[in-house]
């Protein structure tokens, strides 16, 4: 089979000859401009479905048709994700690659829609084939090894779920692990090194702690949205006793926002805290902690609620995510996980969202229309103190700048006449 060939003789290419069959798929399999101006002056003069086809058809770039030939193969489309995993290490470098791009990505909404997904459970029974991808693919909190793993998908507190495509097999698209909980936890460490100690009985909150993607080729299709949802409905189903659905999230890029924030002088922070910032001695020193938490926290608050990325909404991507998706930010935890990566982007915070079956759609119209992020009284309390500690340190840097900028600044030539008549006063009288 031609297409089974094509496939094969991809896979023995180098990371060179694999560019230069991109490059050719860009170049030489575009549509053609021709054809589409030829096709829509056809349409202009008779406006008719058969013209709109034929417009559609000439729109349509050759490799879209190439890439769905290839998919027809026996284990065709998840060769394509790993061709498009390809293409995604060079496109950096090589902008020009990003139609190729767009058309995989095309696709891969129609291939990978919900109709096509499939969830299952993963279980300490699950095959050993399927588990360790699971522990390969953990992208949130590491899993150590087998011992760890079973500690996470074996008591009666954990869950794990998973989607799967028909055409990929037992490759994972995505996970979410969870926790089964009295209480909203705040602190990762323990969470994960107290599984087994609460029974399905007692459980009162879902805590949604960690969600990988596990394909790199499927970047931009999106996948959580839709696995959180479908298991929210199935824990309530299985357990009715459930009446709180949250996640233990991170933070990722507070730390390094703080940071510049700083250095451009846009928000200045206590002695205590900037000391404390400089190393990780407060991780073991509770009364350190205690000194720091409430200004960490509203600076937190305040780059969650405020702080904008170029489209509108919140700078963090993991907030994106959340608030999208219907939840609404529910508390802001410190130290909520002190492991090196926890340190290191965000400074031990972790995220409480919460989503409340009822609320989810309202909370995710107002984001999608108006960027409104929902959130706690609490955590609005704590984003406004933020809001209004960095624009007092705004104020004092425009009022230290403007009295050094009139320290510094030339005497005028009145001055410098009254200068030179006090200069041959004193001259006079010496």
């Amino acid at each position: 089979m031609i297409a089974q060939r094509a496939l094969e003789d991809y896979q023995a290419l180098d990371d060179e000859e694999r560019y230069a069959f991109f490059q050719l798929l860009a170049d030489d399999y575009a549509a053609n401009p021709e054809a589409i101006h030829a096709a829509y002056a056809e349409y202009r003069e008779s406006p008719d479905n058969a013209c709109l086809e034929t417009l559609f058809a000439a729109c349509e770039p050759k490799r879209q048709s190439l890439l769905r030939r290839l998919n027809l193969c026996p284990g065709g489309t998840y060769e394509i994700v790993r061709m498009r995993a390809d293409l995604l290490k060079v496109i950096k470098a090589h902008p020009e690659l990003k139609p190729l791009d767009a058309d995989f990505a095309h696709l891969f909404g129609s291939w990978f829609n919900r109709g096509f997904l499939m969830l299952e459970a993963i279980d300490w029974n699950t095959p050993a084939a399927v588990l360790e991808k699971i522990i390969r693919y953990e992208a949130v909190h590491a899993i150590q090894d087998w011992s760890d793993l079973r500690g996470r998908l074996d008591p009666e507190d954990r869950r794990c779920y998973a989607f799967f495509h028909p055409a990929i097999g037992d490759e994972p698209l995505i996970f979410v692990e969870v926790a089964l909980c009295k209480g909203v936890p705040n602190n990762i460490q323990h969470l994960l090194a107290n599984s087994g100690q609460t029974t399905e009985r007692e459980a009162d909150t879902a805590v949604f702690y960690s969600i990988s993607n596990c394909q790199a080729g499927l970047k931009g299709i999106s996948f959580g949205n839709f696995l959180i949802k479908q298991v929210v409905q199935e824990l309530q189903r299985e357990l009715p006793n459930l009446n709180r659905f949250v996640t233990l999230s991170p933070v990722p890029g507070f730390s390094q926002w703080l940071s510049q924030a700083r250095e451009e002088e846009e928000l200045s922070v206590s002695d205590a805290l900037a000391e404390q910032l400089e190393s990780d001695d407060w991780t073991s020193d509770e009364i350190a902690q205690q000194k720091i938490a409430p200004e960490l926290r509203s600076l937190a608050a305040h780059y969650l609620v405020n702080i904008k990325h170029r489209s509108g909404q919140p700078l963090n991507p993991v907030a994106r995510f959340h608030l999208g998706n219907g939840a609404s930010l529910h508390r802001i935890n410190w130290p909520g996980d002190t492991s090196a990566n926890g340190l290191k982007q965000a400074h031990g915070l972790m995220v409480n969202y919460l989503y409340e079956p009822d609320r989810i759609e309202q909370n995710h119209e107002a984001f999608s229309r108006n960027d409104t992020v929902a959130c706690s009284n609490e955590v609005k309390k704590e984003a406004k103190q933020g809001a209004s500690n960095v624009e007092k340190d705004k104020r004092a840097v425009e009022k230290d700048t403007k009295r050094i900028a009139k320290k510094d600044a030339k005497p005028s030539a009145r001055e410098l006449e009254a200068s030179d008549e006090r200069s041959d006063e004193r001259s006079q009288t010496s």
